[in-house]
C-alpha cells in the first residue's frame, strides 16, 4: 500500500513515553522507541502485564504474587492464568476519593444540566449496594439496566460491581423482545429501567414493555425489584402499585443504610471472576452474552485510556480535572462500559443521552467546549453527517481545551481524519480505533509515539500480538488478510454465558485456522479484514464476512465506502454482494443528502471515479438510490442483514436493527436487484 503523508506528528511528552521509562528502568532494557516497546509487551507478557500493573497502579485487596502470568495449555489460548491468588474490586479503582470535583457531568435531551462531585458519586454508590444487599444480591448474582447514558447508570454498575456482582445493559430504545433475547437469558436479580426518555424531540415512555419483560423476568423466578429512573424530571412522583418496585430516588435514600452513610464496602474478586456480560448484536440469532472479567476489563482499559489515548494520569486516588471525556455513546455499546473506566484513571465523565443532532449537528460541539472537554469520543458516522450539515466546530466554538478525538464502530476514511484537521483543530490527536465487543476493548488503536496517517489506525495495542493471515494461516506481509491475535492477553473473554464446555466460544473465535500453519494451535481470528502498512499503520477494509468477491477477487468493503461517501452529497452507502447464478456481483445502496437529486450523471460519476480509485472490479454493477441503510444498535452497517434482505432471505433477528424502517427501505429494491439480473441472463 502507497504510504501516506501524515497528518500529525508524535507527542513528545504523554503517559505512553512515562511508562516507556518505567518499564526500561524496570527491566534493564531500551524501551523507549515505540518497536522495542512494543515487541517487549507481546514477548515477555508476564514482565510487561506485571509492570503495567504497577504503572497505572491497580488497587489490590490482596497483593499479587510474583507470577503474573502461567501459560495456557500446548496448542490453546485459552487457559492462560493472570495474577493468580491476587484479589481486587472493580469498583474500588473506579471510585476517586471524596471531594468537591465536578466527576460526573449528565446532559440529556429535553432535561438539564446535572452533575455529581466526588464525595456525592461514593455516597449513592454506597446507598445503592446497600439496597441492592437488602435484594438479595451477593456475588455473582446478575444486576441489569435498561437505561438512559445517565449518572444514575454509572452508579448502579458501580455498586453491582462493589458487590462482586455481574452488571448487563441495554438502551431504552430497544424493544421487549430485544430485552428478553438478552436478560432473558441471564437472570438478573434487580432490573434498573428509564422511565422515558427523549430523542430527536420526541419523548419515549417506557413503562409498558419494561413492565411485560419484568413479568417475564419474574416468570424465570429471578427477578425480585425493578428501580425505575426518570432523569428528566428527577424524583419520581407519582405513586407505584407494583409489588417489587422502586424509585431511583427512594432506592438510594441513605435512610435505607441503618444509619451507617459510610458503610462502603468492597467484595474481594479473583482477576478472572465476573464483571460485565456484553452481548453480541445478535444480527444471526439470539445474542450472545459474552463474559468479561474484572481484572482483565480493569488492567485493559486502563492500558488503553491511559497510555494510548492519554487521557487522566495512574492512579485512581488524585482526580484529574485537565482530563474530562465524552465519548457519544449508550448504555447497549461497549464504548460505555469503556469510558466508565476513565474514572479510574482519574479523569472525570461528561454523559450524554439523546440525538447527536438536536436541536443541531452543532448540539455536541457546543458541549465540548462548554465543559471543557479534553477527549471526545465519536463515530465515522457521527463525523460524516457534521461534515455535510457544514459544521465548523473550530471556528465556532473554539474547543479550547480540546486535545484528543477519538471514533470507533467503523473505519474513519481519509477525508474524514482530513475534514477533522481542518475543522476541528490541527493540533489535535485524531485516533481511530478497533477492537469489539468480544473483548471489550480494542485490538488496535491510538499511539502517542508515532504519527497519525489519514485512513490508518496507528497501530496495535501494548501486549496484543496481532497479524493479518491469509485463508491457509499464514502470515501476510503485503496485502490483505484476516485479524489474527496469535497469544493471549488479559481481556480475552471469560466464555459465553450457558456455555459450560466451551463449544460455542471456541466456533466463535478459535476454530477458524484449526490446522493452518500453526497446526492445531488456538488464534484469535477477529473477523475484521485488514492490511497492514509499511509505516506499521493497518487499515481496515470491513467485516471479512462481508467480504465481496466479484470473478473471485476478494474487495473490502470499506475500500468502496472510503471512496463513495467522501462524495458531495451523499450521506451514506452500503455495498453487498449478490449471487447471479454464476457468480458474485456487488451492489451499491446510496442515501443521498436531503435535497440532491439522484440523476443518471451522478452514477456515472461514481462509477467512474471507484474504476479510477480502485480498479474495474471495484465498480457495482448496480447502485441505487434508498431512504435508510440498516445499522445496529451499536452503530454498524449491517451489511449481512443488508445481503439477507436483498435475497429475499429471513434475517434472523430484527430486534438488533436500531432503524428498523431500513428493512423496508431495502426491500422497496429487491425486485429492481433481481429484474435487472434476470435480464442480463442468457
Amino acid at each position: 500500500m502507497a504510504s501516506i503523508p501524515s497528518l500529525s506528528a508524535s507527542s513528545p511528552v504523554s503517559n505512553m513515553h512515562a511508562f516507556a521509562a518505567f518499564a526500561s528502568e524496570r527491566s534493564g532494557l531500551d524501551l523507549n522507541s515505540w518497536p522495542s516497546l512494543y515487541q517487549w509487551s507481546v514477548k515477555a507478557p508476564g514482565d510487561f502485564w506485571g509492570a503495567i500493573s504497577d504503572f497505572v497502579k491497580i488497587i489490590w485487596l490482596t497483593a499479587p504474587s510474583a507470577v503474573v502470568f502461567q501459560e495456557p495449555p500446548a496448542g490453546k489460548m485459552r487457559g492462560a492464568k493472570w495474577f493468580p491468588g491476587a484479589r481486587l474490586n472493580f469498583a474500588q479503582n473506579l471510585l476517586p476519593r471524596p471531594s468537591l470535583q465536578e466527576t460526573i457531568v449528565s446532559h440529556a435531551e429535553g432535561g438539564r444540566r446535572r452533575f455529581l462531585y466526588a464525595s456525592e458519586l461514593r455516597e449513592q454508590v454506597a446507598a445503592c449496594q446497600a439496597s441492592l444487599k437488602a435484594a438479595g444480591v451477593t456475588k455473582g448474582d446478575r444486576v441489569c439496566g435498561v437505561l438512559s447514558n445517565t449518572p444514575e447508570a454509572i452508579v448502579a454498575m458501580l455498586a453491582t460491581a462493589s458487590l462482586g456482582a455481574v452488571w448487563a445493559s441495554c438502551s431504552p430504545d430497544f424493544g421487549e423482545q430485544a430485552i428478553l433475547d438478552r436478560f432473558g437469558q441471564i437472570g438478573p436479580k434487580v432490573m434498573f429501567a428509564t422511565k422515558r426518555y427523549v430523542y430527536g424531540g420526541k419523548g419515549f415512555d417506557c413503562s409498558e414493555k419494561i413492565r411485560l419483560c419484568a413479568d417475564q423476568l419474574r416468570a424465570g423466578k429471578t427477578l425480585r425489584s425493578v428501580v425505575w429512573v426518570d432523569h428528566l424530571t428527577g424524583a419520581g412522583k407519582e405513586p407505584l402499585e407494583v409489588a417489587g418496585e422502586s424509585w431511583w430516588s427512594d432506592w438510594i435514600n441513605p435512610a435505607n443504610m441503618c444509619g451507617q452513610p459510610d458503610a462502603l464496602t468492597f467484595e474481594p474478586c479473583a482477576f478472572e471472576d465476573p464483571l460485565y456480560i456484553l452481548f453480541s448484536s445478535g444480527t444471526t440469532g439470539v445474542p450472545k452474552c459474552i463474559v468479561h472479567s474484572v481484572g482483565g476489563t480493569l488492567l485493559q482499559h486502563k492500558k488503553e485510556i491511559l497510555l494510548h489515548s492519554n487521557i487522566g494520569r495512574p492512579g485512581v486516588a488524585d482526580f484529574d480535572p485537565a482530563s474530562r471525556l465524552l465519548f457519544f455513546t449508550t448504555c447497549g455499546w461497549m464504548m460505555w462500559n469503556w469510558m466508565a473506566s476513565a474514572l479510574a484513571c482519574g479523569a472525570g465523565l461528561v454523559l450524554y443521552d439523546g440525538s447527536p443532532v438536536a436541536p443541531d449537528a452543532n448540539a455536541l460541539w457546543r458541549m465540548v467546549e462548554s465543559e471543557g472537554v479534553t477527549a471526545f469520543g465519536v463515530s465515522p458516522k457521527y463525523i460524516a453527517t457534521c461534515k455535510a450539515a457544514g459544521v465548523h466546530p473550530q471556528r465556532d466554538f473554539g474547543l479550547s481545551r480540546l486535545k484528543w478525538i477519538l471514533s470507533t464502530g467503523a473505519p474513519l476514511l481519509p477525508d474524514q481524519f482530513e475534514w477533522l484537521y481542518a475543522e476541528a483543530g490541527k493540533d489535535l490527536h485524531v485516533a481511530s480505533i478497533s477492537g469489539g465487543t468480544d473483548i471489550i476493548s480494542c485490538f488496535m488503536l491510538g499511539n502517542p509515539m508515532i504519527p497519525v496517517h489519514a485512513g490508518e489506525i496507528q497501530g496495535p495495542g501494548l501486549g496484543m500480538a496481532i497479524s493479518c493471515w491469509d485463508a491457509e494461516g499464514k502470515p501476510v506481509h503485503e496485502g490483505r488478510g484476516e485479524l489474527v491475535c496469535t497469544k493471549p492477553f488479559v481481556a480475552m473473554p471469560v466464555g459465553f454465558w450457558n456455555d459450560p464446555s466451551g463449544e460455542k466460544y471456541g466456533k466463535a473465535y478459535f476454530d477458524h485456522f484449526h490446522g493452518g500453519s500453526l497446526g492445531a494451535a488456538e488464534v484469535w481470528r477477529h473477523g475484521d479484514y485488514v492490511e497492514f502498512t509499511g509505516h506499521g499503520g493497518i487499515v481496515v477494509h470491513g467485516r471479512s464476512d462481508a467480504t465481496l468477491n466479484p470473478a473471485g477477487v476478494r474487495i473490502g468493503t470499506a475500500e468502496i465506502y472510503r471512496v463513495v461517501e467522501r462524495q458531495d452529497g451523499i450521506l451514506d452507502s452500503v455495498a453487498v454482494g449478490i449471487d447471479r447464478g454464476d457468480g458474485e456481483e456487488v451492489v451499491l445502496l446510496i442515501k443521498l443528502v436531503p435535497g440532491r437529486i439522484w440523476n443518471k450523471d451522478f452514477e456515472d460519476h461514481l462509477r467512474q471515479l471507484i474504476r479510477k480509485e480502485l480498479s474495474p472490479r471495484h465498480v457495482p454493477s448496480m447502485i441505487l438510490q434508498v431512504a435508510e441503510i440498516p445499522y445496529t444498535r451499536s452503530g454498524k452497517k449491517m451489511e449481512l442483514a443488508v445481503g439477507q434482505m436483498l435475497r429475499g432471505e429471513v434475517v434472523a433477528n430484527l430486534s438488533s436493527i436500531a432503524n428498523p424502517e431500513a428493512v423496508n427501505a431495502a426491500a422497496t429494491v429487491r425486485s429492481t436487484i433481481f429484474g435487472k439480473i434476470s435480464a442480463r441472463k442468457p
